[in-house]
């Protein structure tokens, strides 16, 4: 066997060797942005979920406010016609948020606006407005980073067709230093493409 056959069977078995490996990490990605689809939809579901139980919190913060701002209005009036019966008689009945933001409100003397200006006002569901929104905007977030993963995935497959292009070719060339010179840069790009599949993330 002459010394340029060795050279092409040596390239050929190269050839094979990376044309098996690249396609495995083909699939790999192909799998790996699938899946990264996958929980980006879900997390998108999530933080859709998230924001609509912000706004029904949400919702019910500002009804209890309106009730509690309803029932204040009457004590002023009351205090106001110097009908301190019927403003003791309405303070005994606020809600139970109102009346501790209420009880701070006049501690302090009165030095703000109303009670709704105190800290210590928190109607019923605005806590949870607040966490839940918190929520969504966390996996808002997550999503888009999970769609990121799945591009870079769907990126380095199109690096891995042109590693199959590269060595595929090296085999049809008949000048022995082309098909060598493509082999090279497919196993490059190859090594180039493997260390940055190492950087990712896996989802199984």
């Amino acid at each position: 066997m002459s010394r340029a056959d060795r050279s092409v069977e040596v390239r050929e078995i190269i050839a094979v060797f990376v044309l098996s490996v690249t396609a495995i990490l083909t699939a790999w990605c192909g799998f790996e942005s699938s899946k990264w689809g996958g929980e980006m939809s879900i997390e998108f579901s999530q933080a859709s979920s998230a924001r609509i139980r912000s706004l029904d919190y949400a919702n019910e913060a500002r009804a209890a406010k309106s009730v509690d701002l309803a029932i204040y209005t009457q004590w002023v009036d009351a205090t106001a016609r110097g009908d301190q019966a019927f403003a003791d008689y309405v303070s005994a009945r606020f809600p139970p948020a109102f009346a501790v933001a209420f009880a701070s409100w006049q501690a302090a003397g009165e030095n703000t606006k109303s009670p709704f200006a105190e800290p210590s006002y928190v109607p019923p569901g605005q806590v949870e407005a607040a966490k839940y929104s918190d929520l969504a905007d966390e996996k808002f977030a997550t999503a888009l980073q999970s769609n990121q993963r799945g591009d870079n995935y769907a990126i380095l497959t199109v690096l891995f067709a042109l590693v199959l292009f590269f060595t595929a070719m090296s085999g049809r060339n008949k000048v022995l230093w082309a098909g060598w010179f493509l082999l090279g840069l497919g196993v490059a790009v190859a090594v180039f493409g493997s260390v940055i599949l190492a950087t990712y993330p896996v989802l199984v």
